[in-house]
């Protein structure tokens, strides 16, 4: 009987050194992943002040963060707004490029981040280009290369995601820099943060096997005119009649 449990006490103790160590081995690979693209990409964030240093772009990339019931961009889209309007104002490039969620009816990401934008910056409206159809970072940069023929975007964002974000567009064959907001506190930030490891992963396998965008369609050059993008039936003026 003694025999028997100490066998079976010894089976234990080796099942569960062989579930730590495949937790080690797993844990060792998800944080190794979200580490490695942190160091990919970091030497191509700027932080607010660095303007005069950065390059050139071809356009303003913003991302989108959601929006309000009543339409209005969300606190932290609406401090990644004010910074590309920042950006704009010190030169770094004369168009944007919005980049956001229109995938369904009475949801209009884009739209509400080009009227802000137009609420708070004289700037002619064919330099405002919207990407309906910007549903994950993924898909965003690879829309940016493949629809708006963007070259070298400055992209904006918080700047945990940054990262994230100029690993993609850089492994997509862009030339991008980011150049975060600078507010640093949000509300539960630390769940966004918690999530931002999982997504750097996901993003590692994705740029490994490139899939395709949800959707694709004719080319829009970033360098023509961003009027090509207007969608009449949701655009502020047009909801104003």
């Amino acid at each position: 009987m003694k025999t028997f449990i100490t066998k079976h006490k010894k089976g234990i103790k080796r099942m569960l050194i062989g579930c730590g160590i495949v937790a080690a081995l797993g844990a060792t690979v998800i944080f190794g992943m979200d580490a490695y693209v942190v160091h990919y990409a970091k030497g191509y964030v700027y932080e607010t002040g660095q303007e005069n240093s950065m390059p050139k772009a071809d356009c303003i990339l913003v991302l989108g963060a959601g929006m309000k019931p009543n339409g209005e961009p969300s606190l932290m889209l609406r401090d990644r707004l004010n910074r590309a309007i920042e950006l704009y104002r010190a030169g770094v490039s004369d168009r944007f490029l919005l980049t956001g969620d229109h995938g369904r009816k009475g949801y209009n990401e884009v739209q509400g981040m080009k009227d802000y934008i137009m609420a708070n910056l004289d700037v002619p409206e064919d330099k405002i280009f919207m990407d309906h159809a910007g549903f994950s970072t993924y898909e965003s940069m690879y829309r940016a290369r493949d629809i708006f023929e963007v070259h070298n975007p400055v992209v904006v964002t918080q700047k945990y995601h940054a990262y994230r974000a100029v690993y993609a567009a850089r492994k997509l064959g862009l030339d991008a820099y980011a150049a975060p907001n600078k507010r640093m506190k949000y509300r539960n930030i630390w769940i966004c943060k918690l999530r931002e490891v999982a997504a750097r992963d996901k993003e590692v396998v994705n740029l490994w096997i490139q899939p395709k965008p949800t959707y694709l369609g004719d080319k829009i050059p970033i360098s023509g005119s961003g009027l090509a993008t207007k969608d009449t039936r949701t655009d502020k003026t047009e909801r104003e009649r």
